[in-house]
């Protein structure tokens, strides 16, 4: 039985985006000798995100638009508020980032492949992408791979 973590790095270089990570995912999962399992993957940040979809450009615009669009940075005014956007006096930091948490809250956090063969088994235009909601930042996204050897 293999049970393996491995973290990886993600360095956002904007306010949002999607970084595909595919190829990493993919990497790990060599590297760890897993020929039948599963590979778990997840961020470590509340304001960031992990999805599957196709990868193309033009559908991680519409990704980012529509889930600013459900949970704006700033609300339109007079519209309502966010609670979080406020001094916390439970740990004197000031929240200013409640959208970004709940488009991570929207997108998710993690996701799955099945691994058969020492394979990703995933849909032919299906890539994992880290979403950064509230950067640009340095992530950490963590890669769990389960299952027999080779």
């Amino acid at each position: 039985m293999i049970v393996k973590l491995q973290k990886i790095e993600v360095q956002s270089r904007k306010d949002m985006e999607m970084i595909d990570i595919t190829d990493q995912i993919e990497r790990v999962v060599l590297d760890s000798g897993l020929k039948n399992g599963v590979v778990l993957v997840m961020t470590t940040h509340t304001s960031s995100g992990l999805l599957v979809t196709e990868g193309i450009e033009c559908l991680e615009r519409d990704v980012l638009a529509h889930l600013e669009r459900l949970a704006p940075k700033d609300p339109p005014v007079g519209a309502y508020h966010y609670w979080h956007n406020r001094y916390l006096d439970y740990d004197g930091r000031l929240g200013f980032n409640a959208g970004d948490h709940l488009k991570s809250i929207l997108g998710g956090v993690n996701c799955f492949f099945p691994v058969e063969n020492g394979t990703l088994v995933r849909g032919s235009r299906q890539r994992a992408y880290f979403v950064e909601y509230d950067g640009p930042l340095a992530r950490t996204v963590f890669i769990q791979v389960l299952g027999e050897g080779a």
